[in-house]
C-alpha cells in the first residue's frame, strides 16, 4: 500500500503556494496519488448601507466566481498526468482545511508556512499553525516552498529524522525510513540533549556526565533502530533542539526533515520547538 493515495494543497495563490504544489505534483507522481487543490474564501466583512441598512451579498459571490476561475488556473503548466479535485469553500481557512483533510481522508497536507525573510524565525502563518495543531495526518510544510525546484528536478537523497526518544518516536522513524526507502535515501537520525540535561547556570557538570547521557541516547536509537530494522546514521548534539536539527540539516545536505508534534510530541512541547524546527528548517519539514 502506497504512504499516499490523496494529498491536499490549500490554495492561498501566493508563490509559496506553488512551490507547495510542485512539492505536492512530485509526490503524488512517485506515489500515484490523487490531488486536491482548496481554496478558501474567508468571510466578507459586513458592509452597512445608510439607505438599506444591510449588506449585498453580491460582493461574496463575485470574490467566490474569482477564486474557482483562478483556482481553475493555479499553477500554470504544472499537474499534468495526475487526477486533480479544484475545490473553493466559504469560511474560516484553517478550519476548513482540517475539516476537508478530515473528511476526505487525505494521507498528506502540503503547504507553506507564511514566515519569511529576516522576521520568519518569529512568524508562523496562523492557518498553518491552526492546521499544525488541529489536523491527523502528516502535514509537509517549510518557510522556502517558493524555491522549490520544478517537478521533474525534485529528489530526495538524504531525510533526517528528528526524535524526542519518547513514546512517538517509533512512529515517526519508520515514517522517516520508509519514505527514504521509497526514494532510495539515506536516513540520518538526530536526537537533541538539551542544555539543561549537562550543565546549569553555565556550568558543566562532570564530562563523564555528559558522555553517559550521550551514549545512554545512542543506545535507545539503536533499539528503535533494531526494533523497526532501520538503517542510519545516529547524531546525537548536546544544545537547544530546533538549532541543534537546523544544524544537523544543514551539515547533512538534508532534502527533508521528519518531526513529531502533538502536544507532548517533539523533544517539549509543540509550540516551543516543531515550530521552531519548521521556521528555520534549510529544506522541507514533515511533521507527523
Amino acid at each position: 500500500m502506497p504512504m499516499f493515495s490523496k494529498i491536499l494543497v490549500p490554495v492561498a495563490f501566493s508563490g509559496r503556494c506553488e512551490g507547495a504544489a510542485q512539492y505536492a505534483e512530485a509526490l503524488a507522481c512517485h506515489f500515484h496519488a490523487e490531488l486536491a487543490l482548496l481554496h478558501v474564501v474567508a468571510p466578507v466583512p459586513a458592509y452597512w448601507y445608510p439607505d438599506a441598512g444591510v449588506v449585498s451579498p453580491e460582493a461574496d459571490e463575485e470574490v467566490v466566481a474569482q477564486s474557482k476561475a483562478e483556482l481553475d488556473r493555479f499553477p500554470g503548466n504544472g499537474l499534468q498526468g495526475i487526477s486533480v479535485t479544484r475545490v473553493v469553500e466559504e469560511g474560516d481557512p484553517a478550519q476548513k482545511i482540517v475539516e476537508y483533510a478530515h473528511n476526505g481522508k487525505f494521507d498528506l497536507i502540503v503547504m507553506p508556512t507564511h514566515g519569511y525573510g529576516p522576521f520568519r524565525r518569529f512568524l508562523l502563518g496562523s492557518v498553518t499553525a491552526k492546521v499544525l495543531h488541529d489536523v491527523t495526518c502528516p502535514v509537509w510544510t517549510g518557510p522556502h516552498m517558493e524555491q522549490a525546484p520544478a517537478y521533474p528536478k525534485i529528489s530526495f537523497r538524504r531525510v533526517l529524522c528528528a526524535i524526542d526518544l519518547g513514546p512517538q518516536s517509533h512512529a515517526v522513524l519508520e515514517w522517516a525510513a520508509r519514505f527514504a526507502h521509497e526514494y532510495g535515501a539515506d536516513l540520518d537520525i538526530v536526537h537533541a540533549v538539551p542544555t539543561s540535561t549537562v550543565s546549569v547556570g553555565g556550568f558543566y557538570f562532570d564530562p563523564e556526565w555528559r558522555i553517559h547521557v550521550v551514549n545512554e541516547a545512542r543506545d535507545r536509537i539503536s533499539y528503535f533502530q533494531e526494533n523497526l530494522g532501520v538503517a542510519g546514521r545516529a547524531l546525537v548534539e548536546t544544545g537547544e533542539v530546533a538549532p541543534a536539527v537546523w544544524e544537523a540539516a544543514a551539515k547533512s545536505n538534508a532534502d527533508l526533515v521528519v518531526i513529531g508534534r502533538g502536544h507532548a510530541g517533539i523533544m517539549g512541547r509543540l509550540r516551543a520547538n516543531a515550530y521552531a524546527i519548521i521556521r528555520e528548517s534549510p529544506c522541507p519539514v514533515a511533521a507527523i
